[in-house]
């Protein structure tokens, strides 16, 4: 079960630290503006969006590893 939970938590960070690099410099000049980025609100939508984005992927590859007989749970 412990191998799991570090499986599962391990590929939620990595995923949401490659979408905060990949995306981060995008939506602060270029879809909200620098002004824009400074208020919490922007930034709030921001990190719901991409932790829902990471959510929904850690979730996918889990099963994905469990479908190929990776983990079993």
């Amino acid at each position: 079960m412990g191998r799991i939970w570090i499986t599962a938590i391990s590929l939620f960070l990595i995923i949401t630290f490659l979408l905060w690099k990949i995306s981060n410099s995008y939506y602060k000049e270029k879809v909200y503006g620098k002004k824009m980025w400074k208020q919490w609100g922007t930034k709030t939508f921001y990190w719901t969006g991409a932790i829902s984005v990471s959510s929904v992927a850690t979730i996918l590859i889990m099963f994905l590893l469990k479908s190929i007989n990776i983990l079993i749970f």
